[in-house]
């Protein structure tokens, strides 16, 4: 009996980053996680879905060092970071861990 093949794709999460809300809840969650490794490789993967060349002149940042910055081994610097996110049309914030305490 003959096995049937499965072809498989490689799974990427810039694929699915289409949608500004999609983007920011994306990044919301690696900021809610809390690894500066997650939120590198986060931001890296929304820059691949807009398009790390375009993105980089938006933010003034050159394409090499945005690729480095944004890998998953990468440690951008937080000006990096902030400019990333204002190319990207988002913006951060802070809240709270227990909203119920002052």
């Amino acid at each position: 009996m003959a096995r049937k093949k499965i072809r498989t794709t490689r799974y990427d999460n810039a694929a699915l980053l289409k949608d500004p809300r999609d983007v920011a809840a994306y990044l919301e969650a690696a900021l809610e996680d809390g690894d500066h490794r997650v939120i590198a490789e986060a931001l890296g993967n929304i820059a691949r879905a807009k398009g790390m060349s375009q993105l980089a002149r938006e933010a003034g940042v050159g394409r090499e060092s945005l690729y480095r910055a944004l890998s998953p081994d990468g440690n951008p610097e937080l000006g990096t970071v902030l400019k990333v996110v204002r190319a990207l049309g988002l913006r951060l914030h802070a809240a709270p861990v227990n909203p119920s305490t002052r």
